[in-house]
């Protein structure tokens, strides 16, 4: 295995970093790649610079300045992590005490067999980047709240309290588990629930591009269904509504979608369906064109981001420890 060194370098926090005075805490500067070691303060990846950490514990607070890249296996935070605009967190095989918050405008979220605190991504607002939040095999305790970008949560992630989107690109769940509420509001492109679990109260309203639970819908797929501890409510969507090999254990409501949503006769509704609407035209070739967009942006902007700030920490040279 190879050894990983890194470039740090100790500095007074000023308000700015810590919202504290001048002199009252230190932090680490990081910028190349680092190894086993323990940082006994606060990180920073400055503004531009990318940081590739390998078995690093960080006992303080992480904070990755604008434009800038942190990349981090079989690490530890015992803080929080706040990425700016246009910055990246790549976390893999690691844990993070605290909670994990994307930036108006940051680049993205990778988490991988990872751990976290609550997640949050912040709106876009005036920004051209919309972010992403991606969690393969990742338990979130706490909330996910993303106002912004593509979420999607797969093999197997976990959520110990509700998950809310406002504003998503898509909101898609594969093989995973949310504890609590699942609300995904106004999404540009729909939303996706396939093989996954959830135990709250489920709201879709708002959503262009369709939403799919279970197989055989436009958007995705998928080869299983999934179960619904609470009711489940499909309102006013756009671009086709499918329910298909789903349990629900409680009602669905189904009002006011473009076209009429299609529920299967191999779903367990134990509460009913409760429908008031009118059919529409379908859209389902629109939705296999963003299922295949959803699928190459996950390797595609996840990868090129990865590799490119391992290059750039490589290139940035190494220094004692």
């Amino acid at each position: 295995m190879r050894y990983i060194a890194a470039t740090f370098t100790a500095v007074v926090a000023t308000v700015a970093l810590t919202g504290a005075p001048a002199g009252a805490a230190l932090v680490t500067h990081c910028i190349g790649t680092g190894g086993a070691v323990t940082v006994p303060n606060d990180l920073l990846v400055p503004a531009g610079e990318s940081c590739d950490l390998t078995g690093t514990v960080i006992t303080g607070n992480v904070s990755v300045a604008a434009g800038a890249n942190l990349v981090i296996d079989g690490g530890r935070v015992d803080g929080e992590v706040r990425v700016a605009g246009n910055g990246y967190l790549d976390a893999s095989g690691s844990t993070i005490a605290g909670s994990v918050i994307l930036a108006a405008g940051g680049y993205g979220l990778y988490l991988k067999d990872a751990s976290t605190g609550s997640v949050t991504v912040r709106p876009r607002g005036t920004a051209t980047i919309d972010g992403f939040l991606f969690a393969e095999a990742t338990t979130i305790t706490g909330s996910v709240n993303a106002q912004a970008g593509e979420v999607r949560l797969d093999r197997g992630s976990e959520v110990s309290g509700g998950l809310s989107t406002n504003g998503t690109h898509y909101t898609d769940l594969h093989d995973s588990f949310v504890d609590g509420v699942l609300s995904v509001l106004n999404s540009s492109t729909g939303s996706v629930v396939c093989g996954s679990a959830v135990r709250g109260r489920t709201t879709f309203a708002g959503n262009l591009g369709g939403v799919q639970l279970g197989p055989n819908g436009g958007l995705d797929g998928c080869a299983s269904g999934g179960y619904f501890g609470r009711d489940v409510s499909i309102t006013n969507t756009t671009g086709g509504v499918s329910v298909e090999d789903t349990i629900i254990d409680g009602s669905l409501t189904v009002n006011s979608n473009n076209p009429a949503a299609r529920v299967g006769t191999d779903n367990r509704i134990r509460g009913g369906v409760i429908t008031a609407q009118a059919a529409g035209a379908g859209t389902a070739a629109a939705q296999r064109r963003a299922v295949a967009a959803r699928d190459d942006d996950t390797a595609k902007l996840t990868g090129e981001r990865r590799a490119a700030a391992e290059q750039e920490a490589a290139a940035a040279g190494a220094a004692d420890l």
